[in-house]
């Protein structure tokens, strides 16, 4: 590992050839650099006798435009000033003076002595010279532009090979059936969606093999030409460097991401434990105080996402880039986001924590909320849902079944089938006791009433022209109510009917003759005992 970040760093560093140019001149700068077909050569600091920067810039190209192809044949040679008052050194060829490279021209922040600063423009010079020879010779220049048409036929060739893959590729895409995917039970078909997807992902992928050919083909091809070699080495260089500061990103990250690795599998081990204790508590296979069958699955969906934020905020310190500024943004924003929106749906989630901590409602129990009469299909987070009588289902958001008054028929002491009820008014010229047996027997003859439970008749309110009586009976386990009920308010018609006794109620416009009373002889009437 040490090895290899040490050739990182070197790869990184073989660009940076040139000392004393600015890789990003000013136009001070720039004004005083010298620059031959595209590559910096020195960058003219401090003046000379009369001269300053500019004008010894000016002086040194006049003499390089009036160097002959013989002088280009010689090497550059830098000696010394004869000058002993004067420190820098004299860069020639073939005895003519090119330009004095003085000791005030090194840039402190540079590092280089007098001597390595003359030998590296003397490298760049010679370079330069020999570009210059080989471009004015036909020879090379053929042969560069042989290279290139190959290069170029090359490049072609792989392209219309990258085409090629990608239609027959696509072909037997097409060609092949469309699975089935069974994990979706058959209600959702994404097989097409799949389909298009594969087939753009192999579009992409030619996409990015032509781009890559290409940008290799253009590198290369510039590199063959002297005038244009700066810009091929430049595009090689920073495609190097690219890959080299990607690998570095990469080593760098692993450890962290060995650290995330580690934190979300002990978090999956924990959650695994979670959901096996929830669930032998939840089957009675185990029995944990404040822990009940109807509250154990909320808790482990609780404890679970506890668990799981928890182990994201350890683990996001170690996340490749979460120091970075883009990082910061998407948490703000996140967090905007949560802030604007959580208010109604955090009224609901904790109204339906309330109901299920509260065990006032479970699956399959029949109650009433509100005005809305119905079984429990569904107790979620955020809505409650009801199967009504008439066949709707109808949700309840969990604030409003909890700001409301919840009657459980399912939920009573004794345990057994759901409770049902029904009033009736009977006037005052009914025995009591009649209507009672009445109530009684209709309760006895309805299908679905558990004979273990007798019947109970409670006589509620005695009104100005009627008595409200109440009959509640307990249904089997498996009874409908709402059928049940609509059976019940049959055999109460038919057994009133039967013994010739008025349900319709009496009401009065003006004061009877004589009292509606009930003599005693008739307080027993049948099916009434004695």
């Amino acid at each position: 590992m040490p090895l290899l970040r040490l050739l990182l760093l070197l790869a990184l560093c073989l660009p940076a050839l040139a000392a004393e140019p600015r890789a990003n001149p000013s136009p001070a700068d720039s004004a005083r650099t010298l620059v031959l077909d595209n590559r910096p050569i020195f960058l003219f600091l401090a003046p000379q006798a009369r001269l300053s920067p500019e004008q010894r810039l000016r002086r040194t190209l006049e003499r390089i435009r009036e160097l002959t192809p013989d002088d280009l044949s010689q090497p550059v040679q830098a000696a010394p000033l004869a000058d002993s008052s004067l420190r820098g050194i004299a860069l020639s060829i073939h005895g003519k003076p090119l330009f004095t490279l003085l000791a005030d021209d090194l840039d402190p922040g540079d590092q280089l002595t007098l001597e390595q600063a003359a030998a590296r423009v003397r490298d760049r010079l010679n370079e330069q010279r020999l570009a210059a020879l080989e471009q004015r010779s036909p020879e090379q220049m053929a042969k560069a532009a042989l290279l290139a048409l190959l290069a170029s036929a090359a490049f072609a060739v792989l392209l219309a090979l990258i085409l090629r893959l990608r239609a027959v590729s696509r072909r037997r895409l097409q060609r092949q059936p469309l699975g089935r995917l069974p994990w979706l039970g058959g209600k959702f078909d994404l097989r097409h969606f799949l389909r298009a997807a594969e087939c753009q992902l192999v579009d992409v992928t030619a996409l990015l093999c032509a781009l890559f050919a290409g940008y290799v083909w253009l590198s290369y091809a510039l590199g063959l030409f002297p005038y244009t070699r700066p810009l091929g080495r430049k595009l090689g260089d920073s495609f190097y460097q690219l890959l080299a500061t990607l690998a570095d990103d990469i080593l760098s990250a692993l450890p962290g991401l060995a650290t995330v690795a580690m934190i979300f599998l002990l978090t999956r081990l924990l959650s695994r434990g979670l959901t096996l204790l929830c669930g032998a508590v939840e089957r009675g296979q185990l029995a944990l105080p404040g822990l009940h069958a109807e509250t154990v699955g909320a808790t482990r969906r609780l404890a679970g996402v506890a668990l799981w934020l928890f182990a994201l905020i350890v683990a996001y310190p170690y996340l490749p880039g979460a120091g970075s500024d883009a990082f910061k943004g998407v948490s703000v924003f996140f967090g905007l986001m949560v802030t604007l929106g959580s208010a109604g749906l955090m009224n609901h989630a904790m109204s339906g924590l309330v109901l299920i901590y509260a065990r006032a409602l479970r699956r399959g129990d029949y109650v009433r909320v509100g005005e809305v009469e119905g079984t429990v299909i569904e107790l979620s987070a955020l809505s409650t849902k009801l199967a009504t009588s008439q066949g709707y289902e109808i949700t309840l958001p969990n604030a409003v079944a909890v700001g409301g008054r919840i009657s459980n028929f399912s939920r009573h002491g004794e345990g057994g089938g759901a409770m049902i009820a029904s009033r009736v008014t009977i006037g005052y010229d009914t025995p009591w006791r009649q209507v009672t047996a009445l109530l009684e027997l209709a309760a006895r003859r309805s299908p679905g009433a558990d004979p273990a439970y007798a019947p109970q008749v409670r006589k509620l309110a005695l009104q100005d022209f009627y008595i409200e009586y109440e009959l509640q009976l307990r249904l089997l386990p498996d009874a409908d109510p709402p059928g049940a009920r609509d059976a019940l308010h049959g055999e109460i018609l038919d057994a009133f009917n039967e013994f010739g006794v008025q349900i319709m109620s009496p009401h009065f416009v003006e004061q009877p003759e004589k009292p509606v009373t009930v003599p005693a002889q008739r307080w027993r009437e049948p099916p009434a005992g004695q």
